[in-house]
């Protein structure tokens, strides 16, 4: 037995032990009290972090995805689907929902092995402790880090919902190879949303923040398949699966995504590289924000359209390494730009053809010419004479000597008609000097070509420097009916909050007359037609005839270095330049690549579509004429042709040629001749020297 000495000196320790873990008691609640004032008090701690900009095509498709660092696509809570959501807390957090942040339990648990161990071996973080360190803190093991942790989860549990909660955590966490939050790890594994995987992919991705560099499928599958059977077997002791479950799971097979996968979201990397470039000049978008702000960017691309180019480019080019293409197709209706090829491989060169190269259009400059002649009093049966010339100008101080393609000449008068479709330099060279230099700088500018032009002879053949894009879209207003339109990349774009910072409105400038670039056009339907093949010259576009199975306008040019073909209908415009970046001369067989790849393209990308006319408007009249003279047709004429003409302009007089003597159609050839110059008299009211 005690004594009453010995049991009142016990009572006295038992008291001052009470006492003192009382105090104790009391100074930690009030320091927990304190600390939780404290934390409540501040403000709720920013959750913005970076996020992925995806690109998406105009019907949908992504094409492409934006990010400085890490990939990461914010989804919400309710997208994620509930295996990822289930796997996640059984291997993470079980009690996540019953604890305030700290998961005591779990913490005595570490803090006992650790101190067995003698180092920090075992961490006890909830989800809340792992999401603040992902979005504010470093990943050392130390005890500062440790209590900043502690106070910023402390802040997200007071001022954020559970459901907030881990719907920030499964959106931030780091996956692997770039990849942040489910989401982008569901795309980079499976080739999935996260709310499409199964529970077998869901427990595989689960898995994977543990150690990336250890548990990855892509790194050891091995380690990857034994954590997900871990993750499995979690999730049956949370009651989320069953037994059997558990063992279905186990033995379904998984299927990653290939790189062909994965790169299959990453096209048009030319016109991604654009519509980057726009949105910070022209909508004043900073770089920084495309590249973490998560945007959404609806652009005007086809996804269709541009695989189908993208491959065409290659395929033809394949054969000769060094050979490049520059590839446009937009909606002249709308400036809409639908594919974009800025080069044959954008690993190998980045360089965007398309849009940075300025080469020389040779002759798709002449439709643009001959519009101002129409405007100017000529007509498509106007004549002029196709022979050898040396052109005089600035008063009689230069020459300018120039041949047709072959040296090959008529010398004899053709039609403005038959001159277009077989690309003779003569009458085009005729055609400008009879204007004026300054007459096709003013058109030119009208359809939208901004680069400055010198006055020179050389402007009719096309041997200036020009953007390839720039001289596409320069043929819109020949396929809409008179207007210039701007080319467009993006129809919309959308921040990470869903505000609409950007939404396409078309604008259409009414520059040209309708009536002249119906007539163009029809004019240039003529390049695909053989019936105007000349003796010295056959049309441009007759080995694309094939090619074309409804109302198709066009013009091919070329140069010693380079090769073009444009040409649309009235939904779809494209052109292609081929050539060499470093100004080679095209070799044998070169010319033809930019045909076959626009003739195979339009084909395709027009194939089901509607067979469009093209626009007529009321004060353009059609006359069959014969197109070696100009006059209208008869029954005995060999050829003849629906010609469009400005209503008052038409001709009337028949051509006699195929029906009287060889003396009387000689007459009456000589008689038309002598008309032709008597109305260009009164036009210009002189001709130059060398015209007569």
């Amino acid at each position: 037995m005690l004594t009453r000495k010995a049991y009142h000196k016990r009572k006295r320790r038992i008291g001052r032990f009470l006492k003192i873990s009382t105090l104790l008691l009391t100074i930690s609640l009030g320091a927990a009290a304190a600390m939780i004032a404290y934390a409540y008090q501040l403000d709720p701690p920013s959750l913005s972090v970076p996020e992925t900009t995806v690109m998406y095509s105009s019907d949908g498709e992504v094409i492409g995805e934006v990010h400085q660092g890490q990939n990461r696509h914010w989804i919400s809570l309710d997208q994620m689907g509930n295996e990822v959501i289930e796997a996640t807390l059984a291997i993470e957090d079980r009690r996540f929902h019953d604890h305030f942040g700290f998961d005591f339990f779990r913490i005595g648990g570490a803090v006992l092995a650790n101190l067995r161990s003698g180092m920090k071996a075992q961490g006890a973080s909830t989800i809340t402790q792992q999401y603040a360190r992902n979005l504010f803190l470093h990943h050392d093991k130390t005890w500062t880090r440790k209590f900043h942790e502690a106070m910023y989860a402390l802040r997200l549990e007071l001022h954020y919902t559970k459901d907030e909660i881990l719907e920030g955590y499964l959106n931030t966490i780091y996956y692997g190879h770039g990849a942040y939050g489910i989401e982008a790890a569901a795309n980079l594994y499976f080739n999935k949303h996260a709310d499409d995987l199964n529970v077998a992919e869901a427990a595989m991705l689960a898995g994977i923040p543990k150690g990336p560099g250890v548990y990855s499928p892509y790194l050891n599958e091995d380690n990857a398949i034994s954590r997900q059977q871990t993750v499995l077997m979690t999730m049956e002791d949370a009651s989320y699966i069953t037994r059997n479950e558990r063992e279905k799971w186990l033995n379904e097979s998984l299927t990653f995504a290939t790189d062909e996968e994965v790169e299959a979201n990453r096209i048009a990397p030319y016109f991604q590289d654009t519509v980057q470039q726009w949105l910070v000049n022209d909508l004043g978008i900073e770089q920084q924000v495309i590249d973490n702000g998560g945007l959404e960017i609806h652009t005007t691309l086809d996804f269709e359209m541009q695989s189908d180019a993208e491959k065409l480019v290659q395929d033809e080019l394949a054969n000769n390494e060094d050979l490049q293409a520059g590839f446009v197709a937009l909606d002249p209706r709308t400036g809409e730009v639908l594919a974009l090829v800025g080069g044959r491989n954008y690993e190998e060169s980045s360089f965007n053809r398309a849009t940075q190269a300025k080469r020389h259009p040779g002759s798709t400059i002449k439709p643009i010419l001959y519009y101002a002649a129409l405007e100017n009093g000529l007509r498509p049966n106007s004549m002029l004479k196709s022979e050898e010339t040396t052109f005089i100008y600035d008063e009689g101080r230069k020459e300018y000597p120039l041949s047709n393609f072959n040296d090959s000449f008529a010398d004899d008068y053709v039609t403005m008609l038959q001159a277009l479709a077989v690309s003779d330099n003569i009458y085009a060279m005729k055609t400008h000097f009879l204007l004026g230099f300054d007459t096709l700088i003013q058109t030119a500018e009208k359809f939208g070509i901004e680069q400055h032009l010198e006055r020179n002879p050389s402007l009719a053949i096309g041997a200036f420097d020009v953007g390839i894009l720039e001289m596409v879209n320069s043929y819109s207003p020949f396929a809409n009916g008179g207007y210039r339109v701007k080319p467009q990349f993006v129809s919309k774009v959308i921040d990470r909050e869903g505000k609409v910072l950007y939404e396409s409105d078309v604008v259409r400038e009414k520059e040209l007359d309708p009536a002249y670039t119906a007539i163009m056009t029809n004019m240039m339907q003529g390049m695909f037609e053989t019936s105007l093949n000349a003796p010295y010259a056959s049309v441009t576009g007759g080995s694309l005839a094939h090619f074309l199975d409804r109302p198709v306008a066009g013009k091919s040019g070329s140069t010693p270095r380079d090769s073009w073909m444009i040409g649309y209908t009235p939904q779809l415009l494209s052109g292609v330049w081929v050539g060499y970046d470093e100004g080679e001369d095209l070799k044998a067989g070169d010319e033809s690549a930019s045909k076959k790849i626009w003739g195979n393209f339009m084909k395709q990308a027009l194939d089901g579509q509607l067979k469009r006319p093209f626009p007529v408007p009321d004060n353009v009249v059609e006359v069959s004429i014969n197109p070696l003279n100009g006059m209208v047709a008869t029954d005995a004429c060999p050829v003849s042709r629906k010609t469009l003409f400005y209503e008052g302009t038409e001709p009337t007089e028949e051509c006699t040629e195929h029906i009287d003597s060889e003396e009387v159609q000689e007459e009456e050839y000589e008689k038309r001749k002598q008309k032709e110059e008597e109305k260009k008299e009164k036009f210009l009211d002189k001709l130059i020297k060398w015209f007569e």
